[in-house]
């Protein structure tokens, strides 16, 4: 049998985390932290878009790393990547950094897969178990470790969490379908291909996905802006929807 899309996902992602680190491995000490990232980028666009074109050649691709094309607009499927998801983390020899593989069909993400290369990891819509329940002890909120949002302080508080600092977006969302937080919240500044593929495990694992003020997420919309989400235990979501629109009311006043 042919591989799922969800299988094709997580062994082009893996490929290209298998570039990243062989890049990464190859960097001299003349080799400075931006230009780490730039050669990984392009080493990891390069790779998943030759892989793209020889089993997929019919579909069209919104990347980070591309230029963008109206004809994904009116197409079918579209693959939404991020070769790399994290590029300060993978720069500084990190491991908190990922490779987002997603595919938008007919108005929906269908199948997907996050590579955390660091830890030899994929996760992919086909083989996600459910999120694990939270264990005893305060709520876990992962966060920038770099410049935490604003929208985390009300978050905290409502529900008394914990700060649990870590790299990329990717990370972070594969963090609570891991287990190892109870939530991600994020406003201000991120792009369909940064939440696309985590977005679409979290919603295999079970997991609550949304916007801060609780609509749908929406991919392969014509402008890639997709600034905020919240990714948590279902259990949770009402407690901080409501944290997050008391904080905007508050704002307003």
């Amino acid at each position: 049998m042919p591989p799922t899309d969800a299988q094709a996902a997580a062994d082009i992602a893996h490929e290209a985390g298998t570039v990243l680190l062989g890049l990464r491995a190859a960097f001299g000490d003349d080799v400075e932290g931006r230009e780490r990232g730039k050669r990984g980028d392009a080493g990891a666009q390069a790779r998943i878009a030759a892989l793209l074109a020889e089993r997929f050649p019919d579909d069209a691709v919104l990347s980070e790393e591309a230029r963008d094309s109206e004809a994904r607009l009116s197409a079918d499927r579209v693959w939404i990547i991020d070769p790399l998801d994290g590029t300060r983390e993978y720069s500084e020899g990190r491991a908190d950094w990922a490779v987002h593989v997603a595919l938008w069909e007919s108005g929906e993400l269908s199948a997907a897969a996050v590579a955390i290369p660091g830890e030899d990891l994929v996760l992919d819509t086909d083989s996600v178990p459910p999120a694990p329940a939270s264990a005893d002890g305060r709520v876990r909120l992962a966060v920038s470790r770099s410049r935490p949002p604003a929208i985390t302080e009300p978050v905290r508080q409502a529900l008394d969490a914990e700060l649990i600092p870590m790299g990329s977006a990717g990370v972070k969302i594969a963090a609570v379908v891991r287990g190892q937080v109870d939530a991600y919240v994020h406003a201000g500044g991120q792009y369909q291909w940064d939440s696309a593929a985590p977005v679409a495990v979290a919603r295999a694992a079970g997991l609550h996905t949304s916007r801060i003020d609780g609509s749908p997420l929406v991919y392969n919309d014509a402008d890639p802006y997709l600034p905020d989400l919240v990714v948590c235990r279902p259990d949770l979501a009402p407690a901080i929807l409501k944290a997050i629109a008391d904080a905007d009311h508050g704002d307003d006043s």
